[in-house]
This record gives structure tokens, sequence and C-alpha cells, in this order.
């Protein structure tokens, strides 16, 4: 019932959204057009923008998922996200039309105008009056959906406590059946054996059972599995290991074998692979033909005029799998014996005048460019850190080697969210691998957009933890 709810609002949704979208674009057509040129339907010089802007709002929609969780009960995120769509929406239209031009299909820069500003407000009203709709038939829409949980323990405590925290989700739960009633610890919901469930199901038309009986309970699932199927209610279990990892774990299917990753990865599929690695070998010579080719010999000169050294340095970093690569910097330091084991501290004596200007911009990193061409780094991952440090941290932090699944990055989430700089505690480096790993499991073509745009940002305006 709950899923046929969620696909009803999901269609009405998206149904209406795509009538909106209609609905500006013809309302801007009357706008605009003139007398002679009124028609119905329109001339068919404007059939292929009708359909250049359905399927560019089906391709935005797509990129922010807009359509994936329509109940949920967060209103601000419901705007978010439709506001999110709009822009994208606009931008690719506009690029569209800077690519394809319009004189071709007799439409003028007004009438894209008026369309695009009728499409949003139209858009905006029906929002309203969804989330209106929503809020006023949750209740009666979901409230009817009982449930028991089998089993007793953290799992289920834990499943209560969702059922409680999420009453949009339409679960009600009657209570638990367990062989153990002191475990249930559930004062008053304790309603039976193991043995009693299926009976009681019957009888009080319950409409779902939710097991968290452990593995070595197969005996009892199995036999609670065949009689919930023989009477058509909808049994489902629950893993014991489904809190590993971060995000909720992601299940394929090898046959009849289901396989339980503990986190979803964008980048091992291949699509995402090669976009990305499109991506970063076209910015890379943007980079390197653009700012880097006069870039280098001004700054070559005055670094030598400032210390002796090498104007570029290079340092053995942990890239993806744990193999080392040299990476490449703009010198910034005067030459020492500690670059290898010692992260560069605040006022720290070793850093040259120059230095402390290309590193508070991070310009020193520009280098780093030849290194996502070659292919050992990307443009947004997470940090590559020094080998010592690798070694120290994977020993303390139990996730810290799990960024290295991703290439390194010469900027990343930990960076834009000003999670750089020294790490003077083990909290502080935990930190920074909480947001790579949050990053490996949210990857998308636009988040590194986000981070690309908010990493120059921060170089423009200072970054109080660059040094």
């Amino acid at each position: 019932m709950v899923h046929r709810y969620a696909t009803f609002f999901k269609t009405i949704n998206l149904v209406t959204d795509y009538i909106v979208l209609n609905m500006g674009m013809v309302i801007a057509y009357y706008i605009v057009a003139t007398e002679k040129d009124i028609l119905w339907p329109p001339s068919q010089h404007y059939l292929p923008i009708v359909l250049v802007f359905n399927l560019t709002w089906l391709l935005s929609a797509n990129l922010t998922r807009l359509y994936d969780e329509v109940l949920n009960k967060d209103s601000v995120n419901t705007f978010r996200n439709v506001i999110k769509t709009y822009l994208i929406f606009v931008t690719l239209i506009a690029i569209i039309v800077a690519v394809v031009g319009i004189k071709a299909y007799y439409i003028t820069h007004t009438y894209l105008i008026y369309a695009s500003a009728l499409i949003g407000l139209l858009l905006w009203l029906w929002k309203i009056i969804f989330l209106a709709i929503r809020k006023s038939d949750r209740a009666s829409l979901f409230d009817s959906r009982k449930v028991i949980i089998v089993g007793s323990g953290r799992i289920s405590n834990d499943l209560q406590r969702f059922f409680a925290g999420n009453p949009d989700r339409g679960y009600k739960l009657i209570g638990f059946f367990d062989d153990n009633p002191v475990q249930t610890g559930q004062t008053g919901k304790y309603l039976g054996s193991t043995d009693e469930c299926i009976s009681y199901v019957l009888n009080n038309k319950i409409d779902e059972i939710f097991c968290t009986l452990p593995v070595a309970e197969t005996q009892k699932i199995e036999k609670l599995l065949s009689g919930a199927e023989k009477n058509l209610i909808r049994f489902k279990i629950i893993p014991e290991y489904y809190d590993y990892g971060i995000k909720p774990v992601l299940i394929q299917s090898f046959g009849h074998i289901p396989v339980i990753s503990v986190r979803a990865e964008p980048l091992e599929n291949m699509l995402n692979r090669s976009l990305k690695r499109l991506f970063d070998i076209c910015f890379s010579l943007v980079v390197i033909i653009f700012f880097f080719s006069w870039l280098f010999p001004i700054l070559a000169i005055l670094i030598k005029l400032e210390s002796k050294g090498p104007v570029l340095f290079k340092q053995l970093r942990s890239g993806r799998d744990n193999n080392p690569f040299w990476c490449y910097k703009f010198r910034s330091m005067r030459i020492n014996n500690h670059s290898d084991s010692k992260q560069a501290v605040r006022n720290d004596s070793r850093i040259t005048r120059l230095g402390a200007i290309l590193r508070r911009t991070s310009i020193d990193e520009l280098p780093q460019f030849f290194n996502v061409l070659i292919g050992n780094m990307s443009t947004v991952g997470p940090r590559p850190h020094m080998l010592s440090h690798t070694i120290q941290y994977s020993q303390l932090i139990d996730r810290f080697m799990v960024r290295h699944f991703l290439k390194p990055g010469i900027t990343g989430w930990a960076q834009v969210k000003g999670l750089r700089g020294e790490t003077v505690t083990t909290e502080a480096m935990l930190k920074r691998v909480e947001a790579d790993v949050w990053y490996l499991e949210n990857w998308s073509f636009l988040f590194d957009m986000k981070i690309i745009f908010l990493t120059v940002w921060n170089s423009l305006k200072g970054d109080e933890n660059a040094f």
C-alpha cells in the first residue's frame, strides 16, 4: 500500500510538472506571438522547441533525483530540489540555444524569457498546492498500514524508532513477537512467541511482518516466511549487519544470490568513471595551456630569486588503491629535512614569503594538473597524504583507507568545508575522512562542479586554514 501510494504521488507529480511546463510554453507563445502568427496548434516550427524543453526537464529532474522521494515530509527540501532542478533546466536551455541557435525555429529571446519565467512561476504555485494536499491527506492515507516485528534487541529497537520518527512512511507498529519476552524490553508491546505470530497476523489483519531474527534462527525464519506467503502477508527480513558503514547498504543480485555492498560507489560505474576522466583531461589541458604556460616562467623566476632549490617540489603520496605516486607542487618552503614527515603549520618558519602567498591562494597546487593529465590524480577527490601519514592514520581511524578507493584530487569536499591544513588531533583527521567517504558515496558530476566552484571562491576570498 505504501509503495502504491508513493508511486501514485510520483506519477501525479511528474505528470503535473509536465502539464505546467507545457502550459508555460503555450501561454508564453500567445503572449509574444503577433496576431498573424497565432495558430492552434502552434506552428510546426515550435514543435522541436517543445520537444527540447520536455527532454531537458526530464534530464534535469534525473540529475537532481527530483521524483525519488515525493513523500518527504520536509517542505524545505522539496522546494530546494525544485529550485535546483529549475536552475539546471534554465542553464541547459541557455546552453542549447547558444550552441544551436534559435533563428531556424522562428522563436525569439523574448519568448524564451517569458517561457522560462512562466514555467518557474507555475511550478512554484503547483508545488505549494501539492504540499498542502499531501499534508492534509497524509494521515488518512497511511495510518492503516499495520506491522509487527519478529525478534528483539538492537535491530528491532532501531526499527521501532524509525517507524515512530517517520509517520509519513505509513507504518503503524502493533508490537513484537519473540521467544524470550524479557529481551523485548517493550512494555505493553510484547504479543507472544514466534509460533503465535502467523495466527495473530491473520486474526488482526496485519499488513506486513518485519523479521529481525539472527541468521542462527534460520528454521524459525523459514517457518515464518512460509506461513506469511501462504496467507498473502508481506514478509521482510532485516540483515544483521545493516548498519555497517555510513550510508544504507547497496543490494545487488548475482542470479538468485543477494549480495550486500556496505556502501554505494557511483564511480564504480564505468560510464561515471569515463565522464569524470574525460572532464579531468579537458579541464587539466585548459588550465595547463591557458594558465600554467605563462604563469610557470614568472613563478619559476620568483621562486629561484627568493631561495635556493628546485622550482617544483615532488613528494611520494598515497594514490588510488594505496599505490604511491609522485605528486608535484610549486616549492613553497626552503629546503629542509622534514618535508616527508612534518606537516606545514601556521607561521611555519620553513615557508618562504612567496610560498605563503602561493599556499594561501592554492596556486602552489597548479603543477598537480599534470598529475591529473597523467591519470594518477583527479581534479576532485580526497587530498593525497604523505606515505608516513597514511601508515599512521590507517592504524588510528577505521575507515581511513576507504578514501583510497578513489583517485586523490587537487581539491575535495573536505577542503571546501574548511577541513584542510594541519591536523593537530585524530578527531580532526576523522572529520576529514568522513567527508572524503561521504564524497565517495555521493559522487555526481554536478557535485564535482560545485566543489570546483567553491574551491575557486574560497581561493578568491581567502581561506584561514590555507597556510
